[in-house]
Order: structure tokens, then sequence, then C-alpha cells
């Protein structure tokens, strides 16, 4: 695409949004199939659909990319490929994938197909985009929770293209990282299926009541600063909203990203049509806090009137003349001959013999005819006629319109992108040897007598050098350390104390995204793959270990049946123990209270409607994240744990005794004291 110039990536729910998206001036649009979108519950496109959508847009010059960006389980992935591979026979402009091994198939199946990075995969620093791109990704959908300053830096350290969103909802939690839903009800965001779980009431001490909902984010007349911190991309969120929203969106970044100014009532509109309390933006603007928090008011449903709505469907009521078409007009041999071409070298000729004495056209009302493209997405970029053409106005008007027609239908047939179909390599299942254990500790105060039976312990990469010492002489297991699983801004603050653990003798690093997968690979350091990876199939272990991790944590989705099927042979663990992390945060729920940041120096709580206590967690006072806990732990003591290598006990809350005695009671079979869950072990998720 032009880097000279930002693109409008619009949303398409359905064939009616699509329409609205291109005819208010889109440049490109990203829209779901049959299965595997992160929105399944919108509309989206039937495979005959996809067809007529592709070819409505390509004659048009806009860019159709595709959501396959769901986590997989082994069953699906052959499914999945079957899907892209019709994609390419479209053939479609890109492919949004989160799943890591659908990932390096395509890469492997279909090389020439652009692959975009989606926001799902929790991309949020230079050298995990780095990596990604490295690998194969044409694009990068960067984390909302981004500055403007962290994006220019991602855009100094690296060539890929990036994509930032411009308007539209802020999830609370970091894209990719949110299982509130999953644990709570069975769906999973990471699978399309989010029950949107966040706009429940959540109290924090101080707050509003819902302080997990924050302003939807809209940044239009701002587009230019984006542009200038490197992005490529404005992408409106939305594909379940309506056409009339999806216009007004459009339609107001086609002028701002023109340079031109956008009118304020366009931009009031937009604001009746669908709000929060109004809009934020606080991550761009890097301003967190208690302003972005919002909730959908009866002043905001009481905005979106039908006059509103009627008023925005002519912003979208007919072809938008985007695409130049220049024009040839030759009289020779008794015949009159029209050709039209476009930019891209489409040519259609078309031509009309010459009756009897037709009567001579001058050349300036020839060229006047010829300009006449109302009703087609053409409009004239050049003409060239004789001095006179034998014709009326009658058949050169339907030389015109039969040229354009052709040009059309010339612009709508793509060819394929080659594809390599078959399924995927079955894999045998995943021989263990012994199960072993393996304790996460949020603070090394926690560290137990009961944890040197483990074969490994971790504690979070800000523990003191001298504290990590006094563990490997004291006679514990092998430590390793955590990195952050959010890193905004951080990354040079996280590779000097990596650098310093190293130094010290400390090679090993739980890495929950490719960024801190990065890092390690950088740094020649030993990295262990967290929860937070998404790992759901077989080729995503594959990947994985070929990245060089040691080994890795499944995601805690997986029901035991299913992780307990998986191949490959990079050791696995699973977590038996702890309260699982809902979400991960950048902007912490307990900053909206009056009094900002509580400075908390004991995890805070978050309280649901019916009184059940989530646990609120930040790390480095927020730089480093901020995660909520399930109300109860997970435990899966007394229960077959089998196909993996290893059990996770991540002790987040408890004190030190205490986890000493869970840690007692599993080995033994005993029971847990207390409420507990077992989670998704049994069921998995939808």
């Amino acid at each position: 695409m032009d880097r000279g110039k930002l693109e409008v990536l619009a949303p398409a729910g359905g064939p009616e949004a699509l329409r609205a998206a291109v005819f208010a001036g889109a440049d490109a649009v990203y829209l779901g199939g049959p299965a595997f979108g992160a929105r399944a519950s919108a509309k989206n496109f039937s495979r005959e659909e996809l067809r007529e959508a592709v070819r409505f847009c390509h004659g048009r010059g806009v860019r159709v990319h595709v959501t396959v960006n769901t986590l997989l389980r082994d069953r699906e992935l052959d499914e999945a490929l079957e899907f892209v591979g019709f994609l390419c026979s479209l053939p479609v402009d890109a492919v949004l994938v989160q799943d890591m091994g659908l990932f390096a198939l395509l890469r492997e199946r279909a090389p020439g197909l652009p692959l975009h990075a989606s926001t799902q995969m929790s991309l949020h620093t230079p050298a995990g985009v780095r990596l990604i791109h490295e690998l194969g990704a044409a694009r990068v959908v960067l984390a909302r929770e981004l500055s403007l300053p962290e994006i220019q830096e991602i855009a100094r350290c690296c060539p890929a293209e990036l994509e930032a969103f411009v308007h539209g909802a802020l999830c609370m939690s970091v894209s990719g990282q949110c299982y509130f839903s999953a644990l709570l009800g069975g769906r999973s965001g990471n699978r399309g299926m989010c029950a949107q779980t966040c706009r429940l009431p959540f109290a924090s001490p101080g707050g509003t009541g819902h302080d997990l909902s924050l302003k939807d984010l809209s940044f239009i007349p701002q587009l230019r600063e984006l542009e200038k911190a490197g992005v490529c991309s404005g992408k409106i969120e939305g594909r379940m909203k309506r056409p009339e929203y999806v216009a007004a969106a459009v339609s107001a970044c086609r002028r701002a990203a023109d340079g031109e100014e956008v009118p304020q009532d366009l931009l009031e509109k937009l604001e009746k049509v669908f709000s929060r309390s109004g809009f934020t933006q606080g991550y761009l603007r890097g301003k967190r806090g208690r302003e972005m928090f919002g909730v959908r008011t009866k002043e905001d449903v009481a905005g979106a009137t039908e006059k509103v709505f009627a008023s925005l469907r002519g912003l979208y009521r007919g072809e938008r003349q985007s695409v130049p078409a220049a024009f040839s007009l030759e009289a020779e041999d008794g015949a009159l001959l029209l050709t039209a071409r476009d930019k891209e070298g489409h040519e259609a000729r078309v031509s009309a013999s010459i009756e009897g004495k037709a009567p001579a056209l001058p050349r300036e009302r020839c060229l006047q005819q010829l300009k006449k493209t109302g009703g087609t997405p053409f409009f004239p970029a050049e003409a060239s006629a004789p001095e006179e053409a034998p014709v009326s106005v009658s058949a050169l008007n339907a030389l015109r319109r039969e040229a354009l027609g052709e040009l059309l239908r010339l612009r709508e047939e793509g060819k394929a992108i080659p594809f390599t179909e078959g399924p995927v390599e079955k894999a045998p299942r995943h021989e263990t040897v012994e199960f072993g254990l393996r304790a996460a500790f949020r603070s090394v105060s926690q560290v137990c007598p009961e944890a040197k039976g483990c074969k490994g312990i971790s504690l979070p990469l800000e523990t003191p050098v001298e504290e990590l010492i006094r563990l490997r002489e004291a006679g514990y297991p092998p430590v390793l350390l955590e990195l952050p699983r959010a890193m905004f801004g951080e990354e040079e603050a996280v590779r000097r104390a990596m650098r310093e653990k190293m130094d010290a003798g400390f090679m090993d690093f739980v890495c929950g995204n490719l960024g801190a997968v990065a890092l390690c690979r950088d740094l020649g350091a030993r990295a262990h793959g967290g929860f937070s990876l998404n790992i759901t199939n077989t080729q995503t272990l594959r990947f994985f270990e070929s990245l060089g991790l040691v080994d890795a944590e499944l995601s805690f989705e997986l029901s035991g049946r299913e992780a307990g099927a998986l191949g490959g042979g990079l050791p696995r663990g699973v977590m038996v123990y702890g309260r699982q992390a809902a979400m991960l945060t950048r902007n912490c729920p307990l900053a909206n209270s009056k009094k900002g940041c509580l400075g908390c120096k004991t995890p805070g709580v978050l309280t649901d409607r019916m009184g059940k206590a989530f646990p609120v967690v930040c790390r480095g006072r927020g730089r480093w994240g901020v995660e909520v806990l399930n109300s109860v732990p997970l435990w899966l003591g007394g229960l077959p744990v089998q196909g993996v290598d290893f059990g996770i006990f991540r002790f987040t809350i408890e004190e030190k005794a205490e986890c000493g005695r869970i840690l007692s009671a599993f080995r033994e079979k005993g029971s847990l004291k207390g409420l507990y869950t077992r989670g998704l072990w049994r069921k998995g998720v939808e």
C-alpha cells in the first residue's frame, strides 16, 4: 500500500455495512467469514457473500482484509486452512491472524498471502513487533493501550506496516489477555465469544460501580499525529455496529486523512450514534485514570434517534467516484473504438460500427460526454478524441457505459494467490516421563520450605539479586524470573534488569508475550512460555519450540482432555493451583476513584454485583501492568492431570504458610480448604 498516506480501514459486519464503508470513502475494509473471527456475534459473511464482497471492493479500489483471528484447537486447523485457501482464491488482500500455529502454517502454505498480526497477539514492544515481522507478518495491529511516543519508538525500530485503532470501543483488558468471559461463563473472547463481562457492574473503593468499563476511543481529528508517529492504517472498531455508524466514522476519518477539517456536526452525530459518556484519548495521550472510564447512559441511548440515523444514510446512498479512468476515442475503418484504462493497467476496449451518415460531434462535445461518469465508481482522469467523431450523443453515451462496465468487470477479477492444500500433519501424542511441580510466587516473602521439593520456582524479574542468590545458596530449585506481561514503553528497562540477573547466573525467564520471547532471543537467555502465550494446539507448541523455548505452559482455556491430547516434543505444563488472571490492564480499575491511583501496597479488590471479590494486583506501581484475578483459586488436586510434564502453582495473595500447606495438600492428595473452582479443566470453552 501507499506508505505516504494514512489508510482509512473500516469495519464491515455485514453486506450493508460494507456498502456504507465503501461509499463513505474507506480505503480498506475488514470483515469476518462464517467462522474463526474474533466477532462471532457479528452478522459476518457467507462464502458467496465474501466472493461478492471482494469483487465489489476491488472494483472500487478498496482492499479487503479478512479476520481469521481466533485461537484454534488441533481439530480446527484443517478447516481453518481450507478456509484461508478459499480466501486466496478470491483473492483477499490480507488475512488477520492471532493463533501462532496457524500463522506458521500459512507462511508455509501461502507465502504470497499478506498476513496481519492481529491486536489479539498483544504486540506492544519494539522487539515483539520486530520479531513477528521477521517471521513473516506484513503488518502489525498494535495494542490499543500504546501512547503516541511508544508507537513512534516501535516505528523507528521496525519496517513493518503499523495499524492502530482510531475510533471505537476500548476493552479494559489488553486484547488477547482477557479471560474474564471464559472463566465466568465458558465463552472465550480469544475465540470470538466474548460476553462483555467488563460492562457489568464491578465496584472498586471510591469508584463509580462500573470500574471495568472504559469510554470509547476517538482520535479522528488528530489522525495526522498518528501518521507522523509511523502508523500507516487508521482502524475503526465496530463490526457489530450499524451501517450508519460505519458511514459516519469513515466519512469523518476520510476528511481527517485527506487533511480536511472534520465538520463539527458530523462529529456530534457520530457521538450520538454510539458513545459511552463521550470519548477518550487517554491511552494515546498517556493520560490514564478516572477520566477514561464511562458507561452507556440513558442520555447516550436517547441521542441515537431515527432522525440522526436518517441524516447519516445520505453518506452512503450512492457510488463514490474514487477510481480514475482515462478515455481514448478513435474512429477508424468504419468503426468507433473507445478505450477506458485505470492506473493498475486494466484496459477495456469497446467498439461500434458507423452506420450510414452519422452526425459529427466536435471534440469538445465528445470529451464532455466521456466525462459524464456519474453513478459509477469512476471519475475522468483524462480523455482524448479526434477533431470530429461520427457518432450521436446517445451512441457515445452507450459506448462509455459499456466501456466502464467492462473496466469494472476487469477490476473485479483477481489472480488467485498460490496456496498449498492438504491436511495438517498429525503429530503423535506427547510422551511424558515424570510429572513435576513448579511454584510461581508474586513475592520472595511467599517462598516456603515446601517449595524445595519443586523442580523449579519462579519470581518476578524485579526480585533483588541478593534474594535470588540467598535462595540458590539455601538449596532451593532453579529460579525462573517472570518477565512482565505488560512492557509498554519499558522494554529497555526490562532488558537492563535481565542483563543484571544473567550476570549473576540466572538465565531462565518466563515469557508471557512475543516481546518477551524476542528479548530472550536477543540476549541469549533461556525462555519458558507462560500461559498468556495462548497455546491451544500442537502447531503452536511447535512454533514456540522453533523459537527456542525450553518449555511452555498451556492456555488454561483448554480442557484436561484437550491439553493431554496435544502432540509435539516441547515439554508443557498446566496450572494446577492459583487465582487465574481474568484480565491484564494498563489503566488500573482502582484508579476510577476521586483520589485516582491509590498507590496500593497490598492487592486491592473489585466487587461484582453478587458480592464476589476479585483481587487486583499491581506490578511495579502499574509500570508493568495490573492483573484482575479470579474470585476463587483453581484447584486440580484429586483430578487426573495427564499428557503434561509439570503442574504450576501460582501464588498471588497467599501468605507464606498458606503456600506451604497448599503444596503439601497437592502432593499428599489432600483437599483444599475454602472455596475453589475446577476452572475449565472439565469442559473447556466455546
